[in-house]
């Protein structure tokens, strides 16, 4: 069986550019999925949302801690996706310390949506979001994937359990 491929969407980011200077050294720069993953080993993690509990406390930086033994198990790079825009994703970053996580904003839920893992959370006042999940992706092609059970609109929490960088960490090893 021939593995799905990640949906084509495009990803509405902020990049550093050194050029720029100033207060504000960043610009817009729209990026395929084809940009992020193609010919590439990426592994992909969608949370809820920036700055929210377990995100914070537990997914964003048990892939952080992870990144060495990610880069030794063959992966180009880690990418962390949520419905956000890019501002709240940079911030959070900073906030959280998180250097090597590519911080991933789905601002339009374009990504999201064609993935199948579009959730209403207004019961949270969060509105649509993305359900927790992490998958590896092999240029392009989506070779694993690891969906907290019980995809449903919303859901009173959603802990991390098998789309923890521990889980993947685990199938790579047992891959290789």
């Amino acid at each position: 069986m021939t593995p799905h491929r990640v949906p084509d969407a495009v990803f509405h980011t902020r990049v550093r550019n050194a050029a720029l200077g100033g207060d504000n050294p960043y610009e817009w720069r729209q990026v395929s999925s084809d940009e992020v993953f193609g010919g590439r080993r990426v592994v992909l993690f969608a949370l809820p949302g920036a700055f929210t509990p377990a995100c914070s406390d537990s997914h964003l930086p048990g892939y952080e801690r992870a990144m060495d033994a990610f880069h030794a198990l063959g992966i180009d790079e880690v990418a962390c996706l949520s419905v956000n825009d890019a501002f709240v994703m940079h911030q959070w970053a900073r906030a959280q310390g998180i250097e090597q996580v590519r911080m991933l904003p789905d601002g339009n839920a374009e990504f999201t949506r064609k993935m199948g893992m579009l959730v209403d959370r207004s019961a949270q006042g969060m509105g649509m979001r993305s359900w927790r999940y992490s998958m590896l992706v092999e240029d392009a092609a989506i070779t694993a994937l690891f969906a907290e059970p019980g995809l449903r609109d919303n859901p009173s929490g959603v802990p991390v359990t098998v789309s923890a960088a521990e889980t993947m960490l685990a199938h790579l090893r047992d891959a290789g």
